[in-house]
């Protein structure tokens, strides 16, 4: 069983973003990295670093429970800049099939994003 992550409405044909619970934890892990920290080092993941020490508009994704919740519109707007800088900077992965994959991953959760800010709804964490 895994989790989705889509827009708090009931129009079925909106985007939405599914991962295996493990496949949340290596995308939210790489994103952590490259936010420059190592996500098992934060309180929640097995360590002892707070997660006020951290300043990234990635913050409310990466240190929320990955089943149960949701995302305000104000949050997901003020992390999509910062998804779409590392989507951008990273265009030509091909030879790497896990590098591609974290930025498919990535282009799919800002269009879910931008979804949600768009029509002024949340995001579920399901």
């Amino acid at each position: 069983m895994g989790l989705m992550l889509c827009p708090a409405d009931d129009d079925v044909a909106g985007p939405d973003i599914s991962w295996s619970h493990y496949g949340f934890h290596l995308f939210r892990e790489w994103l952590a990295h490259i936010e420059g920290f190592n996500l098992p080092e934060m309180v929640g993941f097995g360590g002892k670093r707070a997660w006020s020490s951290i300043t990234s508009t990635l913050t409310p994704l990466l240190n929320h429970p990955d089943d149960d919740g949701d995302l305000a519109p104000a949050q997901c707007a003020a992390m999509l800049p910062r998804l779409e800088e590392i989507a951008g900077e990273r265009p030509q992965v091909a030879d790497d099939p896990v590098l591609q994959r974290r930025i498919d991953d990535t282009r799919q959760l800002i269009d879910v994003l931008k979804y949600c800010v768009d029509k002024g709804i949340a995001l579920n964490f399901c």
